[in-house]
């Protein structure tokens, strides 16, 4: 098995972009090729089921972890490496990051940017110190980095909140940056 796990955030859609699909498919792949493991929210529709897909295809190793209210919404994907099903979507979020070496954000929805914020918040109090690459596929996340800037700006936060992320513009960018952060 892998000794380095990259936990994935992203859409259970493919969103609008044919961009975004491109980036999760290249993802996975180049996850597969660097021999890491994937760990992401175990759905197999949207760019979720496309990183899954694209990692399995060149035979890397995916853990994927479910709540099992989601099983059928989500289309639980059985075939992966390792496949937990949890109770609750706290658990899933907690299985998912303690399992992990690093987090890459790619375009989603509400439910991508609720696990990176609590990733983003439990970095500030300390409780982790993994690298978080927000993949910013055809510009998708620069109204978060706005958003964030204006927090900061507006003295919700320091600017070593920064510090907390990495932006990466395409996959190459955002393998670089895990190679760089994880040696």
């Amino acid at each position: 098995m892998a000794d380095i796990s990259v936990c994935v955030y992203c859409g259970s859609r493919d969103g609008a972009d044919p961009a975004f699909a491109a980036a999760a498919e290249g993802l996975g792949r180049a996850l597969a090729a660097e021999d890491w493991r994937l760990i992401y929210g175990a759905g197999d529709i949207g760019l979720m089921g496309r990183v899954a897909r694209a990692a399995m295809e060149r035979g890397g190793q995916t853990f994927g972890v479910i709540p099992k209210h989601l099983l059928d919404v989500e289309v639980g994907k059985r075939d992966l490496s390792t496949f937990v099903v949890t109770e609750t979507m706290h658990e899933r979020k907690k299985i998912m990051l303690v399992n992990a070496d690093a987090v890459v954000l790619l375009p989603g929805g509400a439910g991508s940017l609720d696990e990176f914020f609590e990733v983003l918040t439990w970095a500030q109090l300390g409780l982790h110190a993994k690298p978080v690459i927000l993949l910013n596929v055809a510009g998708y996340w620069d109204p978060l980095l706005v958003l964030l800037d204006h927090v900061i700006d507006q003295g919700f936060a320091e600017a070593s909140l920064r510090d907390f992320w990495a932006v990466a513009d395409s996959v190459e960018g955002a393998m670089a940056a895990l190679r760089g952060a994880l040696g």
